[in-house]
């Protein structure tokens, strides 16, 4: 069994592929789960192509296979699966080779395939049982089912992380952690408050779109699935109307906690295709940045800086938008040193090691649940 009594840091290896659906990233750790003590090696890897069955038959059609539908595809589902579990532990190998020693312990996130909290579940393909065994390492995985079961929403995880983040740069005042991934979620954090469950320490909740309709758009536009720098972004003019009308669903109008799915916003895309690909392109971006700049509205406070992690830090334009928005310092979280690619394997890495000693990884104010939860589940090898 791992050592984790208190002020015995691990070394621990955190795993995450996230709704962009291109790869996995493996981050090492070495923490206790309060505080972090040092970074370790990092990796990533593409997914690879041959997995025929683990991007055709369940990314690109995932409503024929989420619950109950689900239920009627186990075959393909079983090798879904398995490709999910190798590509995680073929990951796991290469990082292991730039790495001076194993880890003790590696959390597992999984591929979340789709992610419904309205309906009470959420769905990631990866059985840590099997990761375990292939790496003769113990696995922390099934991070949201105890949150659920708690009433949360089950997302987003990496606040509590980002609190111990905000203490190791030192911060003294509240700050924001905005996550731009293909959605974009954020954390307000008050790092004067004596943990990350304790009361008025965090507030987080998915704000809206984050690169997905950007990508989507430009994949049907161009071929090329990004916009690449926000160049087409600069060149358009945002349809306002357009941002206006989308900015007006129901999500927007719900109090945080709230958490959605990667495809919630993809009628979007239906209705601005009269745009030329700049303008469609701007418009799409201006949507992610006024998302952001709604939810900032039940920040206890007005944080004293913005600091980005995910792939929407390198988009430019939208970047130089959330500055002109938001009134406050916008940077990306390698201005502070951090690993704006690394940061959320590196939360898992944190948080399996919370979950050996038993600390809370949720609370009310990040996913809605009833009380502090700790999710997770051991697999032994």
């Amino acid at each position: 069994m791992v050592d984790v009594a208190r002020g015995r840091p691990v070394w621990s290896l955190g795993l995450m592929s996230g709704t962009s659906m291109d790869g996995v990233d493996a981050a090492m750790v070495l923490t206790d789960g309060e505080t972090i003590e040092a970074f370790g090696p990092a990796a990533a890897m593409d997914y690879r192509p041959g997995d025929t069955t683990f991007t055709e038959l369940v990314f690109r059609d995932w409503r024929r296979y989420r619950p109950p539908a689900g239920e009627g595809h186990a075959t393909e589902l079983a090798e879904a699966e398995g490709e999910v579990v190798a590509n995680h532990a073929a990951a796991v190998v290469r990082l292991l080779a730039r790495a001076a020693r194993m880890p003790d312990v590696i959390g597992f996130h999984g591929q979340t395939v789709a992610h419904a909290p309205e309906a009470g579940w959420t769905w990631q393909l990866g059985d840590g049982g099997t990761l375990a065994r292939a790496l003769n390492r113990p696995v922390v995985w099934d991070f949201r089912s105890a949150d659920m079961a708690a009433g949360g929403e089950g997302a987003p995880l990496a606040p509590f992380y980002h609190f111990a983040l905000a203490r190791r740069i030192g911060a003294d005042r509240p700050l924001a952690f905005l996550n731009i991934g293909g959605v974009a979620n954020v954390t307000w954090v008050d790092p004067s408050q004596p943990a990350p469950e304790a009361q008025g320490a965090l507030l987080a909740f998915d704000t809206g779109p984050g690169n997905a309709l950007i990508n989507d758009w430009m994949l049907r536009r161009t071929g090329q699935g990004l916009d690449r720098d926000g160049a087409a972004a600069a060149a358009g003019e945002v349809d306002w109307m357009a941002v206006g009308l989308n900015s007006a669903g129901a999500f927007f109008e719900r109090r945080p906690p709230k958490s959605l799915d990667r495809n919630e916003f993809a009628l979007v895309l239906d209705r601005i295709g009269a745009l030329s690909t700049e303008d469609g392109a701007a418009s799409l971006t201006m949507l992610t940045v006024e998302a952001v700049a709604e939810g900032a509205r039940h920040f206890p406070s007005p944080p004293t800086r913005w600091l980005v992690c995910g792939g929407g830090r390198r988009n430019a334009t939208m970047m130089r938008w959330l500055a002109e928005r938001l009134g406050a310092p916008v940077d990306p979280v390698e201005a502070v040193g951090l690993d704006g690619d690394m940061l959320e394997a590196q939360a898992f890495a944190w948080l399996a090691v919370r979950v050996l000693r038993g600390l809370p990884t949720s609370a009310p104010a990040t996913t809605g649940c009833a009380a502090p939860v700790c999710g997770g589940r051991l697999a032994q090898p």
